[in-house]
């Protein structure tokens, strides 16, 4: 089964073409939010150096949240237009879920952190048997402080991945986080490939137009809107 893989939920941008678990090649860049100019010609430089085409993928893959409102939408937006009108499956991942994969050789927990901005962190908690991950927690925002407070709970040794990792390290009274090598920190579009092909070994492949996103929190147009809601039902109150 040939799988196309994209992640653009951060600055990372990346692209990988597998033959099932194995990889065939990985398209990376790390230059920041452009991934509305650079994705498309990223899986075209990925597909071309195989003689391929987007007829000739079998499963289509995206990481679907949290993440950047902007890049997830292209992420998804992407896969959505090569796996158009083919009947082709697809998988969303978790982007927390990708990134704590790039760990999975790694027995312990791992903490996925992705910098959310307003002092939070999208963050998880996963621990790896060094072939899979079990889910201890739910994909979430938190501050820093917080997800200190939760991680306490644990005494072994907790890596971190993710482009929250720097802040995050920095922010954590806890002492036992383990140091993750630079490669291993950011997104790849491997780790999306290998945990989309599990979940469509086990049945949870869908359609191209059924390819939800999940941000986790609503955007800011989203919260301007629902704050200006909430001035507009004062007013109306106060005028009662």
């Amino acid at each position: 089964m040939k799988i196309l893989a994209l992640d653009s939920s951060a600055t990372v941008a990346s692209v990988a073409l597998c033959e099932d678990e194995r990889l065939l090649a990985e398209y990376t860049l790390n230059n920041g939010n452009t991934h509305s100019e650079t994705l498309l010609p990223m899986v075209e430089s990925v597909l071309g150096n195989f003689s391929l085409t987007a007829k000739d993928i079998d499963l289509f893959a995206a990481s679907t949240g949290p993440g950047s409102f902007t890049g997830v939408r292209i992420g998804a937006a992407t896969v959505k237009g090569l796996a158009f009108s083919m009947d082709k499956p697809c998988v969303g991942v978790s982007t927390l879920e990708a990134i704590a994969y790039n760990l999975i050789g790694h027995k312990g927990l791992i903490c996925p952190v992705m910098n959310a901005r307003r002092s939070q962190v999208y963050t998880a908690l996963f621990r790896s048997d060094g072939q899979t991950l079990e889910r201890l927690m739910p994909d979430s925002a938190l501050s820093i402080s917080e997800l200190d407070g939760k991680l306490s709970e644990y005494t072994e040794e907790i890596m971190l991945c993710g482009d929250g990792y720097g802040i995050t390290k920095d922010g954590l009274k806890l002492t036992h986080t383990g140091i993750t090598p630079e490669r291993l920190i950011h997104q790849s579009a491997y780790s999306v490939a290998a945990v989309a092909y599990t979940a469509y070994k086990n049945g949870l492949s869908v359609s191209d137009s059924a390819l939800k996103v999940n941000y986790l929190r609503p955007s800011q147009a989203e919260r301007e809107l629902m704050n200006k809601n909430k001035e507009n039902n004062k007013e109306k109150e106060d005028k009662q």
